[in-house]
């Protein structure tokens, strides 16, 4: 038996099936499946099988005279099938190289995950995301930059470069000498400690302030504490492919205000944020199809994703298109720009 407990002639002839409408648009004869499957049986044959996935809601007739199309059921079988046979390809070296191109020996991660979203959008000609959560990222460095005055800029870089940046008043005039030995005894201390445990160092020894009698150092874990307050969670996320929807034929599939609402999640980023992290409970594929949206504006979409953690930080590359996608070239684009993401980060030094 098949995926869902089906034979594995239902699973060939609803996969035809499946391929043939994401192709053409139009519901699908049982004439044409039986002379695309493969499976060298009849044209009553097939309606029996056809006739036997429609009552078990896989299919449906939009007229009584005319072929089936998938229902989003039948999509998730055709796509669980896809998961389970799918095998490595070209898709991740070739990304690799667009991405190395991009971005250089050394990428800071928010320019690789912009990268990624273009890449992959356009690859797929579907709306890109591409998504970076680290709750305990290790500190590489901390500089601080003076802005004139008593104002300074404290960069924070942490595991695969990633940089956050803030404008911290020191409350007094600061040289810029000063700021040097500062971060020069901040880095000594805690660089390679989790940015969390580094947050926690400081504030425990500025409640010993009374015996630092080194005023320097008392400016740099005030000027850190300030910096690292706001650190409990890094997240980037990248969303590219607007123009998609309206140049891929997704138009022609739905309503202009079900694209709008699309539209109006890729600006408000939280809300995407708030999607995915409801989906992905861990690495490895996700994939959501139409009506299995718990949100009703959704449910003209389907969504694949895939997810990969690496030490403190969890990296998510997906797609959202029309339930009419091509889902083997979209898992095949997801898949190898993860593994792609993977090895450039790797080879970061």
């Amino acid at each position: 038996m098949g995926s869902f407990g089906l034979s594995e002639r239902s699973c060939r002839l609803l996969a035809t099936l499946v391929r043939e409408y994401i192709e053409t648009g139009e519901p699908v004869s049982s004439q044409v499946l039986a002379r695309d499957s493969g499976l060298h049986v009849s044209s009553a044959t097939v309606r029996n099988v056809l006739a036997h996935l429609e009552e078990c809601g896989y299919l449906h007739q939009p007229h009584t005279s005319s072929g089936r199309v998938p229902t989003d059921r039948g999509y998730r079988v055709f796509v669980d099938l896809l998961l389970e046979s799918r095998r490595p390809g070209r898709t991740a070296v070739d990304v690799e190289q667009q991405l190395r191109q991009h971005v250089g020996p050394s990428p800071l991660m928010d320019d690789l995950l912009a990268s990624v979203s273009h890449v992959v959008s356009r690859a797929s000609r579907h709306v890109a995301f591409a998504m970076a959560d680290s709750t305990s990222a290790r500190l590489q460095r901390i500089e601080f930059v003076p802005l004139g005055g008593s104002r300074v800029l404290v960069i924070v870089v942490s595991q695969g470069n990633q940089v956050t940046q803030k404008v911290v008043d020191a409350q007094e005039t600061v040289r810029s000498d000063d700021l040097i030995h500062a971060a020069r005894y901040l880095n000594t201390e805690f660089a390679g400690l989790p940015l969390l445990e580094v947050r926690e160092a400081v504030v425990a020894r500025l409640q010993q302030e009374r015996t630092l009698y080194d005023q320097l150092l008392a400016r740099a874990l005030r000027l850190a504490r300030t910096s690292l307050e706001a650190l409990p969670r890094q997240l980037t996320l990248h969303v590219e492919g607007a123009g998609t929807l309206l140049d891929g034929g997704a138009h022609d599939q739905m309503s202009m205000e079900t694209l709008r609402k699309l539209l109006d999640m890729m600006e408000e980023k939280e809300r995407l944020v708030q999607l995915l992290n409801a989906y992905i409970d861990g690495p490895g594929f996700t994939v959501v199809i139409g009506s299995e949206h718990a949100a009703p504006d959704l449910q003209r979409f389907s969504l694949i994703a895939c997810t990969a953690v690496d030490g403190t930080t969890t990296r998510t590359v997906g797609v959202i298109g029309p339930t009419r996608m091509r889902y083997s070239r979209a898992i095949s684009i997801v898949d190898g720009t993860t593994q792609a993401v993977s090895r450039v980060l790797r080879d970061s030094p």
